[in-house]
């Protein structure tokens, strides 16, 4: 791989980065991390704010082309490496609906789940936000997948990737309400290898950390 081509994630195992993780896995591509420790500030020192001004992970770099914000990192992967078959081709009509649940995911699924962690009011400002209410989201999202497996029916794709995630951390935190049919859609997505491979990178990179002080 040329340095044009080189795929490097700046990570930290304790952030959103470790969905652009699992995803690289998918892809099957060679990549480097770059591992940024909270502790220490490393993710708002002026080397990598030149690179992220948000200061946030993850950041992908792919030769000088910079992506970041998890879900566009996610999409843009799975449409570099056609070969994995994260995404339906841009000739495939099944592009609407991949584009449509994985902007759900990312456009009500996650900030409805961050208000409800944060005890955030909803009904008063209800008609001012995009989701509208956890309810709906979680109404909307059921009917989908009764459907299928998948967003796409059979199709595991990278929008399945991006919202398992949101749904697997939000039940972790308690921010989603468990129940069989979200638990086995979550489950189905991480019985994956590449997501056990990622977790098992993810593990010991905690531990690398850790090791820093």
């Amino acid at each position: 791989m040329g340095v044009k081509d080189e795929l490097v994630l700046y990570h930290n195992p304790m952030s959103r980065a470790r969905i652009a993780h699992w995803m690289l896995e998918e892809t099957g591509a060679r990549y480097s991390v770059r591992l940024l420790n909270f502790e220490k500030g490393e993710h708002k020192q002026p080397e990598y704010l030149a690179i992220n001004p948000m200061g946030k992970l993850p950041t992908l770099m792919h030769g000088d082309t910079v992506v970041t914000e998890t879900a566009a990192i996610c999409c843009y992967l799975a449409d570099t490496y056609p070969a994995a078959g994260l995404a339906p081709s841009l000739t495939d009509r099944r592009r609407g609906s991949y584009l449509r649940w994985f902007f759900f995911a990312a456009g009500c699924v996650e900030p409805a789940v961050v208000d409800r962690m944060f005890t955030r009011p909803e009904v008063e400002r209800r008609s001012a936000l995009g989701y509208g209410s956890y309810a709906d989201v979680f109404r909307t999202l059921r009917q989908q997948l009764d459907g299928g497996d998948y967003l796409l029916g059979e199709q595991f794709s990278a929008a399945d990737l991006y919202l398992a995630s949101q749904l697997g951390w939000g039940s972790m935190v308690g921010a989603v309400d468990t129940s069989d049919w979200l638990t086995a859609y979550v489950m189905r997505c991480t019985e994956r290898p590449a997501y056990k491979r990622a977790e098992a990178q993810a593990a010991s990179m905690v531990q690398q950390l850790k090791s820093q002080g």
